[in-house]
């Protein structure tokens, strides 16, 4: 089994795709966070990278690119909701993809987000 994946994310939030964190000990939930974006592949990316696939059966970088780049927005997002949740750390990070239409794909990245902070009022951060 490969130790859980952590992440600092500068000195405001924690990252982590564990469901606990040394760092985030006595936290309380805040709810679920996401992030998520849609894109679609170009069609002349589309053909040279299917060339590439059929012919060589090697890594493809155009889509690898497009792959990663929809990671990271989605990411980003989900960070950006956990902050404006006054989180502190967001644990049990992961990735989700579907698939909306053939050559249109989702990918969603969501986790539980979590603070040692006081709540004020109940959060209404997921009303979003």
């Amino acid at each position: 089994l490969e130790p859980p994946q952590t992440q600092a994310v500068g000195d405001e939030l924690v990252l982590s795709t564990s469901y606990e964190d040394p760092r985030l000990q006595g936290c309380r939930s805040l709810g679920v966070v996401r992030g998520i974006t849609v894109r679609s592949r170009n069609v002349v990316t589309n053909i040279g990278a299917g060339l590439v696939a059929l012919f060589t059966g090697q890594e493809v970088p155009a889509w690898t690119k497009l792959c990663d780049a929809a990671r990271e927005e989605a990411l980003a997002r989900m960070r950006q909701h956990a902050l404006e949740a006054g989180a502190q750390g967001v644990i049990g990070v992961r990735f989700e993809t579907n698939e909306l239409a053939p050559g249109l794909a989702e990918v969603l990245a969501y986790g539980t987000a979590v603070s040692s902070g006081a709540l004020r009022d109940p959060p209404l951060f997921a009303q979003r």
